[in-house]
Formats: structure tokens, C-alpha cells, sequence
């Protein structure tokens, strides 16, 4: 019997933000493979299936057990929280199915990622193009992440901050995004978007340093055009050049 894996997006925690797609993948599943914390959120949908939990930094564990299990016939449900694809499960299953030759039936569920998550909450400060950089260097060398925070902030990018986990190069990549945005350019804040304890700052880059950044948290910083209204982020499209508003 064929087995498969779905890699699957839960999205940032709530049942309503879930996608149709990801509930059904994980409900034809007889086996679920994650993170602890990920099992949690997804704790209503297990009834009855085998679950598999890991700890933090078990990636290469849960993707070659979902992996074993397919083979075995199972169907199984690799889940990440957000999007698969944006830090996520997707890239390193995908990559050891191609280093091992291995053919298996995967499909990918989308989810709704941190950013847009806490986009949501601040307003609309990813109206343009927007750059993600995740600032855990535990698989990026410290330099490479500090050369594409300045890289992405000089070519005027929204920038998306994931995983603000060691604050020495956190400080380091917000300090040198202020040396090209200035200290007055619009930073959102938030930590455990649409989940228990949510908190939300509209704040500027000068401003940021009292507060602390976590692997919670997600800091939005807006490009040269974003503006701050009524405690909201707004990014412009553009329409004001071409349209009379």
C-alpha cells in the first residue's frame, strides 16, 4: 500500500485561521508528526490517530520518521504552524527526499504564516514588497543574517523579522537597519499573534529596545512610504501616483 505525507500549515494557533484544506489533510491522516507546541494547537483534530511528538530541534527526526512512516503505507501529516514553506517543515523534507533519492507522495498545505498574522494585527503594513529574514542563527551564520537585514532595508523592502531569539544580534540587525531607516521609521511589534497573551505595539525603530523580542514575536518594519494612522501600520500600494485620492 502507497503511503503519503502532507505537509501541513496550521497557521498561527486558532482553529478560524486554519485553513479548509490543512483541517482535511490532517483528518485523512491515520498518523501526525510535530512539534510539541504544533500538536498542541492542533489538539482538537487527533482524535483517534497516532501522534508523534518532538521536541525543539527534532526537525531532521520528525521529517525522517514522516518519511519512514509513508513507506510503511501510513498517510501522514507533517505539521508546522504558520506555512510549511517559511521556516517551516517543507524545505527540509523535500530536501532529504532529494539527497536520498527517495520517491515518496507529498503534498503541501499551505497556512497562513507569522507575518501575515501579525500584519493583520497591525493594520496593513505589507502592502508592498516585503522582505522575510529570520534572525535565528542556528542555521544562518550571524554575518550572512546581519548582511541581508542592511541588503534588504537599503532596497527599501518591508522587512518581516521570525525568530528574535538571541537579543545580542537582534539589537545588532534593528541598529543597523536604523542606521539606513532612520530612528523615526514605523516598527510593529507583535508577540503571540491571535493566541493567548497577545500584545500589540505600534512603536519606532528608536523606541524598540525596551521591549522584549522572543521565537514569539514578530517585528514588522515598515518601508520608506509606510505611515502610522489611529495605532495602525499602512503601507501604500502605490494608487496616490497614478490615482487622485
Amino acid at each position: 500500500m502507497a503511503g503519503r505525507i502532507y505537509v501541513v500549515g496550521i497557521g498561527p494557533g486558532r482553529p478560524p485561521l486554519r485553513t479548509y484544506a490543512a483541517v482535511e489533510a490532517i483528518r485523512k491522516s491515520s498518523v501526525v508528526v510535530g512539534y510539541e507546541t504544533y500538536i498542541k494547537l492542533a489538539g482538537d483534530l487527533l482524535e483517534g490517530k497516532e501522534v508523534i511528538s518532538a521536541k525543539m530541534r527534532q526537525e531532521i527526526f520528525r521529517a525522517e520518521t514522516a518519511l519512514e512512516r509513508a513507506r510503511q503505507g501510513e498517510v501522514v501529516a507533517l505539521i508546522s504552524d504558520g506555512d510549511p514553506q517559511i521556516y517551516g517543515m517543507a524545505p527540509l523534507l523535500l530536501e532529504l527526499m532529494a539527497i536520498r533519492d527517495m520517491a515518496v507522495d507529498v503534498e503541501v498545505i499551505p497556512g497562513v504564516t507569522a507575518a501575515l498574522a501579525a500584519g493583520a494585527r497591525l493594520g496593513a503594513p505589507l502592502g508592498n514588497d516585503v522582505a522575510f529574514i529570520n534572525l535565528s542563527d542556528l542555521l544562518t551564520p550571524r554575518e550572512v543574517i546581519l548582511k541581508r537585514a542592511v541588503k534588504a532595508a537599503e532596497a527599501d523592502f518591508v522587512i518581516a523579522l521570525y525568530n528574535p531569539i538571541d537579543p545580542g544580534l537582534t539589537e545588532e540587525v534593528l541598529r543597523a537597519i536604523e542606521r539606513v531607516r532612520g530612528p523615526e521609521a514605523p516598527i510593529g511589534v507583535v508577540k503571540n499573534a491571535y493566541r493567548d497573551g497577545e500584545e500589540v505595539h505600534v512603536l519606532r525603530l528608536g523606541e524598540v529596545k525596551g521591549h522584549q523580542l522572543d521565537m514569539r514575536t514578530i517585528a514588522i518594519i515598515g518601508n520608506s512610504e509606510t505611515f502610522t494612522w489611529r495605532g495602525m501600520m499602512i503601507t501604500p500600494r502605490g494608487y496616490s501616483r497614478k490615482y487622485r485620492l
